[in-house]
This record gives structure tokens, sequence and C-alpha cells, in this order.
């Protein structure tokens, strides 16, 4: 259970609390969404029929849902494979990036859209840069908290901040809704994604992101989790609006 956040006046505080070694810290949360366009390289159908019998058959992806793919296999039958993963890093290099992608860790993601949600709980010390390799579906990433939206052509790439709660969704829409994406609509997307630690001097200069900003806290978390205004928080699928978790559902029972 979950209730929306109060209105007050002024913006929302909003700490990420994240594994740094064997405890945890707090940090900020970056508005920041970086974005170009880069070349990627074709990908071959026979790879594209695969990754949909893939979605259709083994994952069984449901409006909303984001989920791997085999990286493995993709990168033995896409010879571009290289050639795109350069040119995110050289996009990566031109934001000031440096070579933090080449030590990254990388996956295949595939979604039918994605519903609103923040991944601070299970990535909070990490940004994520993620490289679009499907055609215009019409589709959008949206970040509710600072209105950013991104169309999601062939070869857009990204760089954002985990705990930022966004979504994939209709371009014509203002929110998720599962009934865009009918199961006759070809609204499959697949994407590379890498996590940025954001420890890196560049990575948390790019966005800007404070350290150790809740030292009063009485408590320290001993989990991963996101707090606003001093409580634990979700986002609610539909709206990407922040919602107070209560007690006994929140980790630890924070």
């Amino acid at each position: 259970m979950s209730t929306p956040i109060a209105t007050h006046h002024g913006p929302d505080r909003i700490v990420v609390w994240y594994y740094s070694g064997s405890t945890t810290r707090s940090r900020s949360v970056s508005a920041r969404a970086l974005t170009g366009t880069v070349l990627v390289p074709p990908v071959p159908h026979s790879l594209l029929a695969d990754w949909e019998r893939e979605i259709a058959l083994h994952l069984r992806l449901e409006p909303g849902d984001v989920e791997a793919l085999p990286l493995a296999r993709a990168r033995r039958r896409w010879q571009g494979y290289g050639q795109c993963v350069h040119a995110a890093e050289d996009w990566t290099r031109s934001l000031g990036l440096q070579d933090v992608l080449v030590s990254s860790d990388v996956a295949l993601m595939a979604c039918r859209g994605a519903r609103y949600h923040h991944d601070g709980a299970q990535y909070g010390g990490a940004a994520f840069c993620n490289i679009f390799l499907s055609e215009d579906k019409g589709l959008d990433l949206h970040f509710r908290a600072t209105g950013q939206r991104i169309p999601l052509i062939k070869g857009t790439v990204v760089v954002f901040d985990t705990a930022q709660p966004h979504a994939v969704i209709d371009r014509h829409a203002e929110g998720f809704y599962a009934r865009d994406f009918p199961a006759e609509r070809d609204c499959s997307l697949f994407f590379l994604t890498w996590e940025l630690p954001i420890e890196t001097h560049d990575v948390a200069q790019v966005l800007r992101i404070e350290f150790d900003i809740d030292p009063q806290t009485a408590v320290r978390p001993d989990v991963e989790q996101v707090f606003v205004n001093g409580k634990p928080a979700d986002v609610c699928p539909e709206s990407g609006e922040w919602r107070t978790l209560n007690a006994k559902n929140a980790p630890n029972g924070a």
C-alpha cells in the first residue's frame, strides 16, 4: 500500500540511500537527462525476429514490462555490435564521461512500453546509459518530475539518474496506459543499457550529484531505497507521481 505525497510548499526533498562498499550513503537525485542521436548499424532481420520470438514465447512481455535478452548470443550474430558500442562510447566522452562506459556493465533489454518507475532501490549507486536499437514506434521516454520527453528513434542515446522517475509511453499520451499497447501493435523496443557508477567523478559531475546530503537521519537505512520528504517512497505506475510507502510495505519495515 502507498499514499500520494502530501501537497506542500516548495520542491520535494528526495534522498537516495545506496550501497557504497559495505555501508549505505546518501545522495541527491539528478534532474538532468542528457540525450543525443548516434549512428546504429543495421541489426540483422533474423536477429530482430529472434528477439521478437524471445519476448513472445519466453519473456511473455505484457504492456509496461522491461526484461533482459541474451546479450552473448546477440553479440555473436550482430557484426555491427562493436560499432554500436563505440558510437555510444564516443558520445559519452563528448559529455565529459571519459572512458567510464568501457568499464561499465552492459545488458540487452526489451520492453513493450514501460510503467513509471524508478530504479533507485536496485541501482541507487548508478546512472544509466541507454542506446535504442529499434526504429521509431511512436513512443517517448518521459521523465515525469522534469517534464522532459525524448522521442525514441533508432540511435537515441540517453544518460540519466536511475532514481529519476521515468516511463516509456505513447507519444500522444500524458501517462502510462496499458490500452496504448494492444497485442496487435508493433511496439517492442530493444536497447543496450550500461550501469555507470554514480561515485565516478565524471558521472557525478556531469549529473551534478551531491553526496552525504542527509547526515541528520537518526537511523541510517541498511538497504537501498529512496526517501521523499523524509519517508520511503515509490512511484505511481500510471502517473509517475511519488507516493509514500506504508511502514509495513517499506523495505525492512522502514
